[in-house]
């Protein structure tokens, strides 16, 4: 899943975004109000982590702003000011949560997969297609009765899959989704990836679960 996070704190910016992409999420980073605002309008994030406190335009202006041009990405709002009346603004521009510096990594990763199931996408921490299993808290899977293991990056591509079964996806989604800005287009990393998953999804005998389908990208399908 590919999250924005929007925070002038260069080195709290750091630090969030590499623990999220230890966690195999794909994240754009931007410093200031109206660059968040940008990137939140013109490109398809699951979550975006928004600082109230913020150069060039406020958090909370921007993410009023965000909600009057219809972007319905979840958004986390983080901010040093603890008192009900911040909280209540905050939400009331509406954002989805609310979180108070300093705070602990785990919480943030905690509440970062709350709203990603919260909006749009199976409350159930398994997702099942056919005899396909993927367990969204331990990112466990299993084919059928046979447990399976799966890098970061493997995970993303899977649960993207598992979450739209039987619906062609593009290599452009896939990009979207797992990668950030720095992705390479031109590279056959997703064919690598896509080699990868099915090599450890499927055993000799079994039909492969993930379809290529030929000119518009892959599919998987539920048997």
């Amino acid at each position: 899943m590919r999250i924005l996070v929007v925070e002038d704190e260069r080195r709290l910016c750091n630090i969030i975004k590499r623990g999220l992409l230890e966690e195999g999420y794909a994240v754009d980073t931007a410093y200031d109000g109206e660059d968040g605002e940008y990137l939140a309008e013109t490109t398809p994030y699951d979550l975006v982590i928004l600082d109230i406190m913020l150069p060039k335009k406020d958090g909370v202006e921007v993410c009023q702003e965000l909600r009057q041009k219809k972007v319905n990405t979840p958004i986390l709002m983080l901010t040093a000011k603890d008192t009900v009346e911040d909280r209540v603004k905050g939400l009331d521009a509406g954002a989805d949560d609310y979180l108070v510096k300093p705070f602990a990594f785990n919480e943030l990763l905690a509440r970062v997969r709350a709203l990603l199931r919260r909006e749009g996408l199976s409350k159930s921490p398994r997702l099942q297609v056919g005899d396909l299993t993927l367990d969204t808290l331990t990112r466990e899977a299993w084919r059928a009765q046979r447990k399976f293991e799966l890098t970061s990056k493997e995970y993303v591509i899977l649960e993207y899959f598992m979450r739209h079964p039987n619906m062609v996806i593009t290599r452009t989604m896939l990009e979207e989704h797992a990668w950030d800005y720095e992705f390479d287009s031109i590279s056959n990393l997703i064919d690598v990836y896509i080699r990868r998953l099915r090599r450890k999804i499927d055993e000799r005998g079994q039909n492969s679960l993930i379809q290529t389908v030929r000119g518009a990208g892959y599919r998987l399908r539920e048997l």
